[in-house]
């Protein structure tokens, strides 16, 4: 199932499941008549009151030509290009990051591998969905991207051991770190860099892990304005998702909806020579095998203040 969260007219957002073909969604919160108030932990827990509903009626719909036309009948199916898709998790509880995680990019960075992960975390209030702009911040100058795989806990996980991992990741989206290396450069440690609003596109849609057969054989690229600039696979990562489970979790307490983004392979902007920044007008698009594509569009934040939000086109 590829589960995305979209905006309806007013109100909270929707939860909804993206149909084959990707054209329609089935809109889970009209159809479970799931509750505005439900919380990110309450919505992606394996254990809790929603999640099973949604894969039940998941293939109801996906068995009954007939409740797929009872649903669209009531509203409950509506077009993609109707709506703005936003992060398909919305607003995580955690953002957790790792460093320098890809054999080929600690090449690249002329650094020895780490022995143990290194981590780092984004702010929730960043993530954004495709539909969203990737916004420069007005004083960036070396704004770049990081193109990853991050995986969305599905249970609540502590001590976990490496062989229990899959009972602990509801599913994988396409991630882009993005990163104002000045900042991060200046500052001296990473969080105001890795932080700002837009910074944590995601998307288009959360791949249910029971789609995807191993998450550490997947081919993974970035590219800006049409041109390849990474491209790589995940049998790179130093940590696989088994490790960074246990390692994070052994510390700390990893909660439903919590977003881990695994690290992103070489050919980063900052790396390159010369550098290559995003600028007013790119379209940057991330995309991993069996999880199609994150497109965002990149704007300059308007000296008025620009919101946080910002249209990147009606869909792929």
């Amino acid at each position: 199932m590829r589960i995305v969260s979209f905006g309806p007219p007013v109100g909270a957002p929707h939860l909804g499941g993206l149909l084959p073909g990707g054209r329609e969604i089935v809109d889970f919160s009209l159809a479970l008549e799931l509750s505005p108030a439900l919380t990110t932990a309450q919505l992606f827990d394996l254990d809790g009151a929603v999640l099973p509903r949604v894969f039940e009626l998941w293939r109801e719909v996906g068995g009954d030509g007939a409740r797929l036309e009872a649903l669209r009948a009531r509203g409950g199916v509506i077009a993609r290009a109707a709506v703005r898709l936003q992060s398909p998790v919305p607003r995580p509880g955690k953002i957790i990051c790792i460093g320098l995680n890809y054999r080929d990019h600690a090449l690249e960075s002329g650094m020895e591998p780490p022995k143990s992960p290194v981590i780092f975390a984004k702010f929730s209030s960043c993530a954004v969905g495709p539909d969203d702009a990737i916004l420069l911040p007005r004083s960036s100058s070396r704004t770049d991207y990081e193109a990853e795989l991050a995986f969305v806990v599905g249970r609540t996980a502590a001590r976990v051991r490496e062989q229990d991992w899959r009972e602990h990741v509801l599913g994988y989206v396409n991630f882009n770190d993005v990163s104002a290396r000045d900042f991060q450069f200046a500052d001296g440690q990473w969080a105001r860099g890795k932080s700002c609003d837009t910074f944590a596109p995601m998307g288009e849609a959360l791949v249910t892990a029971d789609e995807i057969e191993d998450p550490h054989r997947l081919r993974i690229r970035l590219r800006r304005n049409g041109v390849t600039l990474q491209d790589s696979t995940t049998e790179q990562l130093i940590f696989g998702v088994p490790a960074l489970l246990a390692f994070l979790s052994d510390s700390i307490t990893l909660e439903p909806g919590d977003v881990v983004a695994t690290g992103t392979p070489p050919g980063v902007g900052f790396a390159r020579k010369p550098p290559v920044y995003l600028e007013d007008g790119d379209v940057v698009e991330v995309e991993i095998d069996g999880l199609g594509v994150l497109r965002n569009r990149v704007a300059r934040r308007g000296e008025e203040g620009a919101g946080t939000r910002g249209g990147a086109g009606s869909g792929p």
